[in-house]
C-alpha cells in the first residue's frame, strides 16, 4: 500500500513538473464577423472522417474556443452555450501535439495541464482521430448543479456537453474546419492525466483540424 501511495504521488508530481514546461497561451479576441451565415453553415455541417495535423493558427484556435463555450456577455459572465440553471458545468480541455490545456473562458486563455502528446488517449482504438490538430474534450463538473439527484445531474451534463459540441460543429462548418462529436476515449487514463475530481465527468470530445487540400 505504501509503495502504491508513493507511486501515485510520483505520477502527480511528474505531471505537474511536465506541465511547467508549457506556457499559458493568451488567446486573441474572437472575430465576430468571421464565417458563413448561420443557415449556410448548417447546410454544410457534417461529421468528418479525415483530419490533418497542421497546427491551427492562434486566431482560429481563439475563435474555436470562444464559439464552443466562451463568455459572450461580460457583464454577467454568461456563455455562448446555455447550461442547466446557468451552472456552467462544462469545461473544455484542449489536446494538442505539445500537451493538454484547460480553457479558462473567463480570462480567454489556455492554461497548461500536462505536456506531451496525449491525443491517443482521446482517440482510443480509432487512431486516425489522434492525427487531428487539436481535440476538444468536454468535461462536466456536476458539483456545480445546486439541486437535483445524481441521475438528473448526469442527464443535464450530457445535454450541456451536447450543446457545446454542436457549437463546435457549427463553427467548424462555417469556417471550413473539420470536426465530429465522439464519446469514445480512455476515461480512466484521462481522469488521471487531467487530475479530475470524482464530480468531474468526461462526456464528449471533438477532433478539429483543417480540411485536407
Amino acid at each position: 500500500m505504501k509503495r502504491i501511495i508513493i507511486y501515485i504521488c510520483f505520477l502527480i508530481l511528474s505531471n505537474t513538473l511536465f506541465a511547467q514546461d508549457l506556457k499559458p497561451i493568451a488567446l486573441n479576441p474572437p472575430e465576430l464577423k468571421r464565417g458563413l451565415p448561420v443557415m449556410e453553415a448548417l447546410s454544410l455541417r457534417a461529421s468528418a472522417t479525415e483530419f490533418t495535423g497542421t497546427k491551427l493558427s492562434l486566431q482560429d484556435l481563439s475563435n474555436l474556443l470562444w464559439a464552443a463555450n466562451g463568455v459572450n456577455r461580460k457583464e454577467t459572465g454568461k456563455r455562448t452555450a446555455p447550461s442547466a440553471m446557468n451552472s456552467q458545468d462544462i469545461d473544455v480541455y484542449v489536446f494538442a501535439e505539445e500537451g493538454a490545456y484547460f480553457y479558462d473562458a473567463a480570462k480567454h486563455i489556455l492554461n497548461p495541464v500536462v505536456s506531451g502528446d496525449q491525443r491517443g488517449l482521446v482517440a482510443g482504438n480509432q487512431v486516425e482521430f489522434a492525427k487531428a490538430a487539436v481535440i476538444l474534450v468536454l468535461v462536466s463538473d456536476i458539483s456545480r448543479f445546486k439541486s437535483g439527484d445524481e441521475p438528473s445531474k448526469l442527464s443535464w451534463a450530457a445535454m450541456d456537453a451536447g450543446i457545446v459540441s454542436q457549437n463546435i460543429a457549427i463553427f467548424c462548418a462555417g469556417t471550413g474546419l473539420n470536426t465530429r462529436p465522439r464519446a469514445t476515449m480512455d476515461l480512466e487514463k484521462l481522469q488521471s492525466v487531467l487530475h479530475l475530481k470524482d464530480s468531474q465527468h468526461l462526456i464528449l470530445n471533438n477532433p478539429v483540424s483543417y480540411k485536407k487540400q
